[in-house]
């Protein structure tokens, strides 16, 4: 007992040392949400105080309104390439959801050497550089006519799939095999059994796969460029044509669609983030 309480004392964190964590985190914080901070405050000003005068705060001769959002708008197009992202964010999430968490249970249930190749080869495909296929996969996309907002699902499923399927395997060790034993007594099928069981115990690591994978793909600029035709464009896309010729770019027009891009999938997060580090977590250590 006495060990245990002095184990248990050892581990209390002293008052100075809360106080220089807290600092620190504080910094920290203040480091990361400075340049979100700093590009809402230039999306009013007029873009030529931009970059005389990035740091400081609107005032009467550089508040412009809304001027830089409806400009921007106008010149990307930015609704279309927003359903464009939306459309192709939603479905590719839900499609690695669905996929990878059956393929996850299918691995980690069935023991056998094909099972346990196949979850080697989706860990060995989170290693992979995009830049080493990069070239390939657009010549490969274009011949099976995949340059489209429906094709490129398919693109991003694979390229998703690793960490998602690494996540997924480490969670469902975690599942006591007699729920499903229960289940299958029960009469459920297999199939059954997986939805109406498996997957509502998923929630945590199907919320973090979630956020994961909408943060790259809604914010994703290479894939769509190699992949998609001239036809479509997502956000990263059009935001890249206020960059007129010899270098010049619209400044003001470029913070207000930076700022328009990046709600979206900032709301999302700060709504789904209390589960990130529990899924995390469940994903990658237990079993």
């Amino acid at each position: 007992m006495a060990r245990g309480r002095r184990r248990n004392t050892d581990m209390d964190v002293s008052p100075t040392t809360g106080i220089i964590m807290t600092i620190v985190f504080t910094f920290l914080s203040v480091a990361f949400l400075y340049p979100i901070l700093l590009v809402l405050l230039n999306s009013f000003k007029s873009k030529l105080y931009i970059s005389d005068q990035p740091f400081a705060l609107p005032n009467d001769q550089t508040y412009v309104g809304m001027s830089n959002y409806t400009d921007g708008i106008s010149k990307t197009g930015f609704w279309g390439a927003a359903v464009n992202s939306v459309f192709i964010t939603v479905f590719s999430v839900i499609a690695i959801i669905l996929l990878t968490s059956m393929c996850a249970w299918w691995i980690t249930r069935v023991k056998c050497t094909f099972s346990t190749l196949t979850y080697f080869v989706f860990v060995f495909a989170m290693i992979v550089p995009f830049q080493m296929v990069m070239f390939t996969l657009s010549k490969v996309a274009d011949m099976l006519h995949l340059s489209n907002p429906i094709g490129i699902i398919f693109v991003y499923v694979g390229f998703g799939a690793g960490q998602a399927v690494f996540m997924f395997s480490g969670f469902v060790k975690s599942i006591p095999v007699s729920l499903e034993e229960a289940a299958m007594l029960d009469g459920c099928t297999p199939i059954q059994t997986f939805f109406q069981v498996v997957f509502p115990v998923l929630k945590p690591t199907t919320i973090t796969v979630a956020i994961l994978q909408a943060m790259w793909i809604w914010n994703d600029y290479l894939l769509p460029v190699l992949v998609l035709s001239s036809d479509y464009k997502t956000i990263p896309i059009a935001v890249q044509y206020l960059r007129g010729g010899y270098g010049s770019i619209d400044m003001g027009a470029l913070m207000g669609m930076l700022v328009l891009a990046i709600v979206p999938i900032v709301v999302f997060y700060l709504s789904c983030q209390k589960y990130i580090i529990r899924g995390v977590a469940a994903g990658a250590v237990k079993g």
